[in-house]
């Protein structure tokens, strides 16, 4: 470009010295070659500051995409100005797309984060934090954070200046009767600011709990037993006792070792349940083998309740011809188990002389399977947490029954692993109703099978 530019200026150095010598007031002289050479200079000058001054104009104008519309270098740098504006352009239109994705990506977090300039002050928040910590993201804007969360252990966290550890503290939506808590972690980043990132911990805080109560209440049903054997061990290896009296206190040591095991087998089966696959939809089992099998479980449930004799209960098994004919896919076991436990639970809770009845009806394409009892019946504030484990109503007369506190959790956890439900209706001194629905893709009716003439 330089060289293109020199050779232009001499060349119109050499035209104007030539064509001074043709001028009519030309005396063709040195002085006429180098004044005409002068002139040339000029005249190239001027064009240049005339282009230069168009160059200027396009540059002050509102869009430097249109053409500058000049030849030269100065249309040259108008070409190389607008190509580099168009790859700036394309830099920062791909820029604040990465950013809009960086920030959609942001919002779509489960997880809550917030940013806070050198002063605390919120610069920007996505929605979860905003609905976990209760923050306006536009009208709390250069807000400080102190304000927007008054809480006590924050503000002890923030001032210690400690952030290796998450705190949890009472999100926006808590209540009392409906916990709900939030995980809180700040992190120093760039010139003195900070990321704040949250998280619902309410599930986990929960989960917490019922681990803490499973564990307290597992240890106190294996203690109990395991005390009241101690104390027999220790009464036959001290005390010199007749036959009669060895043969009550092994009784008794049997009892609380079957108790034991009661306990461990159902907390077994609450694990297995937890960590196997969903029942196959192609293992069909036919109601009446179900019921069969209830029927043997109850017998011998029966025999342990009536031995002294003196108490009874009448159990009554309906709707014979619908266990016939019709089928349940899933797990023979769990099935059974799960009817066998809401029978068990009738019969232990019954008084002596109540009566149990045992129904299976079809409704519509879904099976119904439901036990009635004629028991003290439960109040309706108790009812939705039966199903917890270890749930009792009254731990003295479970002891009694030798129940374990698992019979309905096994329930539910069976239901819910083959699509049913659990409804439980009862009414004080006027007995209890447990109804387990089986749905319509697991239920159907048997195909006769062909005969062979």
């Amino acid at each position: 470009m330089v060289i293109e530019r020199l050779f232009l200026y001499l060349l119109f150095l050499a035209f104007g010295g030539f064509a001074s010598f043709f001028m009519p007031w030309s005396s063709r002289t040195l002085a006429d070659m180098l004044l005409g050479m002068l002139t040339a200079s000029v005249l190239l000058y001027a064009v240049d500051v005339w282009r230069g001054k168009k160059f200027r104009r396009w540059l002050n104008s509102d869009d430097l995409n249109q053409d500058a519309d000049l030849p030269g270098i100065w249309g040259d740098a108008s070409d190389r100005i607008r190509r580099l504006l168009k790859t700036k352009e394309s830099l920062r239109l791909a820029s604040e797309d990465s950013l809009r994705q960086f920030l959609a990506a942001i919002q779509a977090s489960p997880n809550g984060v917030l940013l806070l300039d050198q002063e605390s002050r919120i610069q920007w928040c996505n929605q979860t934090a905003a609905k976990q910590l209760g923050i306006d993201p536009h009208l709390d804007s250069q807000q400080l954070i102190g304000n927007m969360l008054r809480n006590p252990m924050f503000s002890s966290y923030v001032n210690a200046k400690i952030f290796d550890q998450e705190i949890i503290i009472e999100g926006r939506l808590h209540r009392v009767d409906n916990p709900h808590k939030v995980g809180i972690q700040l992190f120093p980043y760039g010139d003195g600011r900070m990321l704040l990132l949250s998280r619902d911990v309410t599930s986990l805080e929960h989960a917490e709990v019922m681990r803490r109560d499973f564990v307290a209440n597992v240890s106190h049903e294996i203690r109990t037993p395991l005390t009241v054997l101690l104390g027999f061990v220790e009464t036959l290896q001290n005390l010199k006792l007749s036959v009669d009296e060895q043969d009550k206190y092994l009784t008794l040591m049997a009892n609380q070792a079957e108790r034991m095991k009661t306990l461990v087998d159902d907390l077994l089966t609450l694990s297995r349940l937890e960590g196997s696959p969903f029942p196959s939809l192609h293992e069909w089992h036919s109601v009446e083998s179900i019921l069969q099998r209830c029927k043997e479980d109850a017998k011998g449930l029966l025999s342990v309740l009536h031995a002294d004799g003196l108490t009874s209960h009448a159990l009554v098994f309906h709707d014979d011809e619908l266990a016939e004919d019709w089928e349940i896919a899933g797990s023979f076991s769990e099935l059974n188990s799960a009817f066998s436990n809401l029978i068990s639970n009738a019969l232990r809770y019954t008084p002596a002389g109540g009566r149990v009845d045992v129904r299976c009806r079809q409704v519509g394409g879904v099976m119904v399977f439901s036990v009635e009892d004629t028991g003290p019946g439960i109040a309706p504030e108790h009812i939705p947490r039966l199903s917890e484990r270890f749930y009792r109503i009254d731990r003295s007369r479970s002891r009694d029954t030798g129940g374990t506190g698992l019979g309905l959790a096994i329930v539910k956890h069976v239901m819910q692993r083959h699509g049913g439900s659990l409804l439980i209706e009862s009414k004080l001194n006027q007995g209890s109703v447990f109804s387990l629905t089986i749905p319509v893709a697991r239920v159907r009716q048997k195909t006769p099978e062909l005969q062979v003439s």
